[in-house]
Formats: C-alpha cells, sequence, structure tokens
C-alpha cells in the first residue's frame, strides 16, 4: 500500500479554525487527521503542499515511525508547532489507515487497551456573562449533562499581575462554580500562562479553599525555572505542556519534578505515538498524562487511542458539547461523553472510529478566527471586535 496523495479542510469558527487532512491511499483506504492552529492555519496548508511532494507521496502508511522521522529531520531545520502539527495530521491518518486495512481500533494497534472508559472534562462551557450567578448557572449545566468535571479561566484579562479587587472577583467565579457542582466533582483552574511566580502562588493560595484539581500554566511557557518556583510553593498539582511541540523538550520537567500532570497535545506534538511514547517516559516520573484538546471529533477520536491504552492517563478536555457544538456533525461517529459516568466508552470500530463528512465540512468555511486571551471578553470565544 502507497499514499497518493492528500487532501485538507478547513472547518472555520469565529474562534477556531480546524484543520482536517484525508491521505489516500492505492488500494481506496483513506485516512483522517486534525488539528487546530491558532492563527497559523494558512501556515500549515503551506507547510503541507511541501510536505507531500517531499515526504508523504509513496510513502508506506503502515511505516508511521520512518514518516514521522523524515518529515522531523528530513529538511534539516528544526520542527517547531507548524511542523509537528503537519506532521501529526499525517500520522494520525496513517494509524487510521492502517486500523482500517486490518480491521481493528487503533488503541488494538498500541498494546491493547488498559481501560474501557476516559473520564471527561468540560471547556467552553462558559461563554456567558462573566458573574457569580451566569457562572453558576453554566456550571450546572455541565453536571446536568453528566460530566463530573470542568475548567476555568476565572482571571480576566491579567496579565503577570492582578490586583486585589480583580483577585476577589475572581474567587467570587470560583465560589459560585464550586457550588454549583459540589465538593466531588474536579475543578481544573486555567491560568494560561498569564501570571509572574509570585502572583500565581498568591492566588493558588487563595483558591485553595475550593480544591481545584490542577494549577494549569502558571506562568508563560518559556522558563522552566519559574513554573518549579510556583511548584515548590504550592501544594495544588501543577500541569503545563500544551504549547510545547516535541516530547523531547519535556525532559526538564521531568528531570525537576517540577509538574504532576503533562498536557501535550496531539495535534501539535507530532501525533498518536509520539504522544504515546511521550506518556511512556511520564510514567517512569510517576506523572499523569491529560492531552490538551482543543479540536474537533477526529483529535478527540485521536486522543482517546492514546488514552484507552495508557496506564497513567488522567483525563481529556472537551469543547464540543459547548463550543461550536455543531461541528460535530462533520464527522460521522464522534465521540460522545456518557451522561451517565462523564466518560468516553471503548469503541471497537477500525483506526479511528470516525470518517469525515465533507460535504458538512463545506458548511463552515474557514474563517479570519481568532482568540485573544488578552482581549476583554475573551473567554466568549467572538471574533475580536465583537466581544463585549
Amino acid at each position: 500500500m502507497r499514499i497518493t496523495g492528500i487532501s485538507t479542510h478547513v472547518v472555520g469558527t469565529p474562534w477556531r479554525n480546524l484543520t482536517y487532512v484525508q491521505v489516500h491511499t492505492d488500494e481506496g483506504v483513506t485516512g483522517v487527521g486534525e488539528t487546530r492552529m491558532l492563527g497559523h492555519t494558512d501556515a500549515l496548508l503551506g507547510y503541507l503542499r511541501e510536505a507531500e511532494a517531499n515526504h508523504v507521496l509513496g510513502s508506506d502508511p503502515f511505516a508511521v515511525e520512518d514518516l514521522v522521522r523524515r518529515m522531523k529531520y528530513g529538511d534539516y531545520g528544526r520542527a517547531g508547532e507548524i511542523v509537528m502539527s503537519g506532521i501529526a495530521v499525517i500520522e494520525m491518518a496513517c494509524w487510521d489507515i492502517k486500523g482500517k486495512a486490518l480491521g481493528v481500533p487503533v488503541w488494538q494497534l498500541l498494546g491493547g487497551r488498559v481501560t474501557d472508559r476516559v473520564k471527561a472534562y468540560a471547556n467552553g462551557w462558559y461563554t456567558t456573562e462573566r458573574t457569580p450567578e451566569a457562572y453558576h448557572k453554566a456550571a450546572r449545566g455541565v453536571m446536568e449533562r453528566g460530566y463530573r468535571a470542568l475548567k476555568i479561566d476565572p482571571f480576566g484579562t491579567g496579565h503577570f499581575e492582578l490586583d486585589q479587587r480583580e483577585t476577589n472577583y475572581a474567587v467570587s467565579l470560583i465560589e459560585a462554580v464550586r457550588d454549583a457542582i459540589g465538593p466531588d466533582a474536579e475543578l481544573m483552574l486555567e491560568m494560561h500562562g498569564r501570571f509572574s511566580p509570585s502572583t500565581a502562588v498568591r492566588l493558588a493560595r487563595e483558591l485553595a479553599p475550593f480544591k481545584p484539581a490542577w494549577l494549569e500554566e502558571p506562568v508563560p511557557p518559556e522558563n522552566l525555572k519559574a513554573l518549579r518556583k510556583v511548584a515548590e510553593k504550592v501544594d495544588i498539582p501543577v500541569a503545563t505542556g500544551e504549547r510545547i511541540h516535541d516530547r523531547i523538550e519535556f525532559r526538564e520537567l521531568f528531570e525537576d519534578q517540577s509538574v504532576d500532570v503533562i498536557q501535550p497535545d496531539v495535534g501539535h506534538i507530532g501525533g498518536i505515538w509520539e504522544t504515546r511514547k511521550l506518556a511512556a517516559t511520564a510514567e517512569t516520573h510517576y506523572t499523569l498524562v491529560a492531552p490538551h484538546n482543543v479540536g474537533g471529533p477526529v483529535l478527540t477520536a485521536a486522543s482517546l487511542q492514546v488514552g484507552f491504552t495508557t496506564p497513567n492517563f488522567k483525563i481529556l478536555e472537551h469543547f464540543n458539547d459547548f463550543a461550536d457544538a455543531e461541528i460535530k456533525k462533520v464527522v460521522k461517529g464522534a465521540p460522545q461523553v456518557d451522561p451517565e459516568d462523564g466518560c468516553f466508552h471503548l469503541s471497537d470500530a477500525p483506526g479511528l472510529g470516525v470518517e469525515l463528512d465533507t460535504d458538512a465540512a463545506a458548511e463552515f468555511p474557514q474563517q479570519q478566527a481568532r482568540f485573544d486571551l488578552w482581549a476583554e471578553g475573551w473567554e466568549q470565544r467572538r471574533p475580536k471586535g465583537t466581544q463585549g
């Protein structure tokens, strides 16, 4: 079997463009991959055109390791977000092809299942007025859909510092959410790399009574010593990793024990097998894995293949029941959260278990999607200039 070409489809919403890639073969088996690029969709499409000619055409889709190696190192330059995302969409499509050709789910090819369910946590649910009352109501809605966990960034446009008035307001939002979800649900606290170490530590202590499940990206991701400074002073588990695009770059995080939960994005770190390798390394450091997942149904399905086979897999992020829920119709077989237990359940469908509906995808053309975390009203995920 050989790859004969790729086709790309961009599904657009005002705040995110989802790039779907189909990989076609000479035996008529087609696989699909997905990633979400923030402001770099056209750059990704440009890279894929070159990579198709330079590396992908004529390749054996079963030889995933070799194809990834050639794409990553064959152009000599150091691979960053765009290249690793391009590798990821091709890589996960190859796994999809392999599973379909063999008649087995991808998780079976990764060593088999260690669990038949993966817990989900909701994101994108607080696209509402930024008040305790509105957040309480929205959080209750999440629980009513069966979720047992959710995540929130309550800090507005905070950057490095957060004054006492804004701190008190953030605390009031978290208090309302905890009251809405009860004492047993997991509440993930997102900081989006906003703060200086001292501010992050102060906020973590203010919010500790509400028992956050983790403290995510408390400081910008470039300075690991700053992250360690936070980790040494808080009792809340620290999570990070969505903006690291090469598994090798996680080495320092593991070495200094500054993180408790790593959050690789399967769509940015080279795909399914690269994530599974990283998870195995994390296991040797007693570190949990909870992938960043702001993608649609294909990226969710790919992330679940890792989840079902990974002993130290904690939980998977899910946007698609809340922000842009209508995009689920672009994929047949989209993974669903079971309202009875708030989990995704194991599927025996071959490959990734999903199929891209290109006609449905065409109903969501590419947009000039913007998402500025320092713009007023960012949490409502509206186009810049219409936030309110």
